[in-house]
């Protein structure tokens, strides 16, 4: 696929999610594999309702002065790419209420039939201590990827991991995912006035 298209398209996927509030201004990243050793991710600096191909760039998988540039996530990106063939698209993003949901629950199983039927139960995953969450995210996130043989991860009060072949079939998983944790807050929200 030409690159400048394909940076098109992560731009105008990025745009959509950060009107969806799933990316914060300088929160979250979003990539596509170029080449068995390449991939495009954001910089640090992107805005995501702005992403362009001064906010978007082209890492090799061996480590050079780009490297600085790129967002924080981007080893983790590198992880996943060189570990799982079938990620040719990788995205972080903090759905709210998702990331709201994650908080005080285990697993999300949707009640919504879109939810139910394109995503089953997710297991929510605790990252435990957030002062090295960074360093293992690295290994842990593809390694659950790959032994929970699925393509997204939850992560209390973190956000969402995912990957897919087809970059809209990705953004379709994530916006059911958001629209079911929505509806489960609203459920819960409905119960509390009940008992009032």
């Amino acid at each position: 696929m030409n690159k400048d298209n394909l940076k098109k398209k992560l731009s105008t996927l990025a745009l959509s999610m950060f009107r969806k509030d799933f990316f914060g201004i300088f929160h979250g990243s979003i990539s596509a594999k170029t080449e068995s050793n390449r991939f495009i991710i954001n910089t640090q600096e992107a805005i995501f309702d702005a992403l362009d191909s001064n906010t978007l760039i082209e890492l090799y998988y061996k480590k050079d002065y780009r490297w600085n540039q790129a967002s924080i996530d981007s080893d983790i990106h590198h992880s996943i790419y060189s570990q799982i063939s079938d990620a040719k698209f990788i995205c972080f993003s903090m759905p709210p209420f998702t990331t709201a949901y994650s908080l005080d629950h285990n697993i999300i199983t949707p009640k919504d039939y879109f939810g139910y039927t394109e995503l089953g139960s997710i297991e929510i995953v605790d990252p435990k201590n957030f002062d090295d969450w960074y360093e293992r995210a690295i290994s842990e996130i593809a390694y659950y990827f790959q032994s929970r043989k699925t393509d997204i991860m939850v992560i209390r009060g973190y956000g969402v991991y995912t990957f897919n072949r087809d970059l809209h079939e990705m953004a379709k998983k994530i916006a059911i995912l958001e629209k079911s944790c929505r509806l489960l807050l609203l459920e819960n929200t409905k119960n509390d006035f009940l008992f009032d």
